[in-house]
C-alpha cells in the first residue's frame, strides 16, 4: 500500500473540474484508490465522492492506493495536486 499526504494548492479548492480530473486519472489504474479527509473516506474513482469532500484551499488529505499499479497511480494523483489541477 502507498500512502501520501496531499495538500490542495489551487485557490478554488476541489470543485467539479478538479474532481473530474482526479476520478478520470484514478480510473486509469486497477488499484483501489481512496482519499481521506477528517475521517471521511471516498473512492477517488467517483467524481461525486471526491466533490462531497468539500476540500478547499490548503486542505490536507490522505491518499491511499493499494493494488498492482499502486506506485504509478499514487504518483499520477499526486502530480495533479502538485500542478494545481492546471487550474491557475
Amino acid at each position: 500500500m502507498v500512502e501520501k499526504i496531499l495538500t490542495v494548492k489551487n485557490r478554488a479548492g476541489i470543485h467539479a473540474r478538479p474532481a473530474t480530473l482526479i476520478a478520470q486519472m484514478a480510473n486509469k489504474f486497477t488499484s483501489e484508490i481512496t482519499l481521506e479527509k477528517d475521517s471521511i473516506v471516498v473512492n477517488a474513482k467517483s467524481i461525486m465522492g471526491v466533490i462531497t469532500m468539500a476540500a478547499g484551499y490548503n486542505t490536507t488529505m490522505t491518499l491511499k492506493v493499494e493494488g498492482p499499479d499502486e506506485s504509478e497511480a499514487a504518483s499520477a494523483i499526486e502530480n495533479l495536486f502538485e500542478t494545481k489541477f492546471d487550474d491557475e
